[in-house]
Parts: C-alpha cells; sequence; structure tokens
C-alpha cells in the first residue's frame, strides 16, 4: 500500500463562502479534501494543511515552507492542492531543490464547494498518477493531463491547462 501525503496549501479548490463577510474564502481546514479522500482505500493517505492562502498571495517564504515540507516527508509520494494561478511558480520554485520525490500539484478553478467536478477530477487523477508513477520529478496535474510542469500550462484567454506545443 503506498504512502501519500497530501500538502493543503489553500486555493479556490478549498474556497467556501461565509455568508457573514459575503465572500469566498479560502479555510483552515482539510473538509474538502477529506470529503474526497474518504472514498480512497487504496492507499494510506496524509493530509498536511500548511498555508492557507490564495495563490495570488503567495511568495518565496511560502514556497520556502512547501520545499521544507516535501524535503522532510518520509514518504516520496506527495500531491499538493495548490491554486491555479501561480502553482507553476511554486513547482519551478522547488524543482531545484527536490530530486528524490514524486510532486505532483493540482487544483480547481471552481471551488469544490460549488461544483465539486473539476476538483474531484483532477484531484482524483493526479492521486492515481502518484500511485502507478516511478519516475521522479514535478508534475501538475490539471483539465485531464498529469505531465512534467515545463510541459503544462494555464492558458488564461481559455481558463484550461494545456500541454505545451513545444513539448510535447
Amino acid at each position: 500500500m503506498r504512502e501519500i501525503l497530501v500538502l493543503n496549501t489553500g486555493g479556490t479548490f478549498n474556497k467556501r463562502y461565509d455568508p457573514i463577510k459575503g465572500e469566498l474564502e479560502v479555510p483552515t481546514d482539510s473538509k474538502a479534501i477529506e470529503s474526497i479522500t474518504k472514498h480512497f482505500h487504496n492507499s494510506k493517505i496524509t493530509i498536511k494543511n500548511i498555508i492557507h492562502k490564495d495563490s495570488l498571495e503567495f511568495n518565496d517564504k511560502d514556497r520556502e515552507i512547501l520545499s521544507n515540507e516535501i524535503k522532510h516527508s518520509k514518504t516520496p509520494y506527495i500531491l499538493i492542492i495548490h491554486g491555479t494561478d501561480t502553482m507553476d511558480l511554486s513547482a519551478k520554485y522547488i524543482d531545484g531543490k527536490i530530486k528524490e520525490k514524486i510532486v505532483v500539484f493540482t487544483g480547481a478553478m471552481v471551488p469544490l464547494s460549488i461544483d465539486s467536478t473539476e476538483a474531484v477530477s483532477n484531484f482524483s487523477m493526479s492521486f492515481g498518477f502518484l500511485l502507478t508513477c516511478k519516475e521522479k520529478g514535478i508534475y501538475i496535474g490539471m483539465h485531464g493531463i498529469v505531465k512534467e510542469y515545463k510541459k503544462i500550462y494555464k492558458n488564461r484567454k481559455l481558463g484550461i491547462f494545456e500541454m505545451r506545443e513545444d513539448n510535447s
């Protein structure tokens, strides 16, 4: 049974509506992830909440915290829930620092609390990739694709993740 560490950094994936403030907020819990992983029985899953931010607020201090969590993890299989706007920057930041692990970044552009389809799909696809992948590296799993982070990008005009044409 493969052990997988899920590092929860926040992002749209986790956002929930606060009726008192009238806005979507990144919570400090892992309810969104727990609602998915309760159905996963083929591995040992540890969820750790570490940053609780929209990725547009991420900075290099946050990325260093993330990098240290990955480095000090005993498992080589890590799934990171991260905001989609800067997950590529965080992947690039840890790329030179992490060599002996398989790390997959995933997230959602629509909160699980509003429509679960995208968040569950991205999480499940990325999780399944971690269960079968043997090649160490830093990956992004979004919209039906899991590839090395350099080979996938967020097409901001279309609002989807796509393969880079020069790295198919």
